[in-house]
């Protein structure tokens, strides 16, 4: 496991951690993972922005694809026939 110093944290937000922390009966340490990972874990969540197809359509947005040309289909190839000879 890591572990991270915070410097120059306010006094104000440390005591409103200490208490956030005691109401949900914790230490501040793990008040602050729980916090950390919760907003993580919400930015990565599909649910928390678009479904990966709109993600996609989202990024390639723009770039003309709606005006390339489509190849043309070929036909299908004959099925192999595996009978022994």
């Amino acid at each position: 496991m890591s572990s991270i110093t915070i410097r120059n944290l306010d006094d104000k937000l440390k005591a409103s951690l200490r208490l956030r922390a005691a109401r949900h009966g914790l230490s501040m340490e793990q008040e602050v993972r729980n916090i950390l990972q919760n907003t993580l874990a919400a930015e990565a969540s599909p649910a928390s922005g678009l479904e990966f197809a709109m993600r996609i359509n989202h990024r390639f947005k723009g770039l003309g694809a709606d005006e390339l040309a489509l190849p043309e289909r070929l036909p299908p190839r004959p099925v192999p026939n595996f009978d022994p000879a």
